[in-house]
């Protein structure tokens, strides 16, 4: 079975399902996000984990429905943000349904997660610690892609002078470039990180945040 990480479930232009009523594609995503955190769930089963682990995953995904529903419901406007909303909380229960072994924190305005900020240039802080002396550095969320993104405002995360090098107590900024946005755009991106272990990747994690600019 593969890892649910690399699943893609993306139903971006899923025609049978498209509308232009945004409330009635709401209800869909809001009920696909509840049908889908059961094939997560599932996963969760599958592994067989210890009880502490096997509630900590579980809890994850559960926040993550509540979450992304509110949002779907509150801040998405249109039916493209709804799918980048509703995307975001498919990667964010991926990423509790394998786990979070490694300490990693992505901020925007000191949140994770679910955060808010001007359009712009928006500095992102990211923070990571290996275990057992392992080393961290910024890795790669799918082959050649460093970064998954997605927005209404065509946002990107700079790849100029990336901050590449291992380290101990990984703390950089990254630049993520949204002067095209305007109030109510939402942007979602995952940054993954890297364990390193004699210069070979010892583990990695992703880690989505969701940005709604005001």
């Amino acid at each position: 079975m593969a890892m649910p990480m690399d699943f893609d479930g993306m139903r971006t232009d899923d025609a049978s399902l498209r509308t232009d009523n945004v409330d009635d594609y709401k209800r869909t995503c809001i009920d696909f996000i509840e049908d889908i955190s059961h094939d997560y769930e599932a996963w969760v089963d599958y592994y067989k984990l210890p009880e502490d682990e096997d509630k900590r995953r579980r809890a994850g995904i559960r926040a993550t429905i509540t979450r992304t529903n509110e949002w779907i419901a509150k801040v998405a406007q249109s039916i493209k943000a709804v799918d980048v909303v509703m995307n975001d909380g498919i990667q964010k229960m991926a990423e509790s349904t394998a786990g979070k072994p490694l300490e990693i924190g992505v901020f925007v305005n000191h949140k994770s997660g679910y955060t808010e900020t001007n359009p712009g240039i928006i500095d992102v802080n990211v923070k990571g610690a290996g275990r057992e002396g392992r080393k961290m550095k910024l890795g790669f969320h799918f082959k050649d892609d460093r970064f998954r993104i997605e927005s209404t405002c065509d946002a990107y995360l700079d790849e100029v002078d990336l901050p590449t090098q291992e380290s101990d107590m990984l703390d950089v900024h990254l630049k993520l470039h949204a002067e095209n946005g305007k109030p109510r755009d939402v942007i979602s991106f995952t940054v993954t990180l890297s364990e390193i272990e004699n210069d070979v990747e010892f583990d990695r994690r992703g880690v989505s945040t969701i940005v709604h600019l005001v």
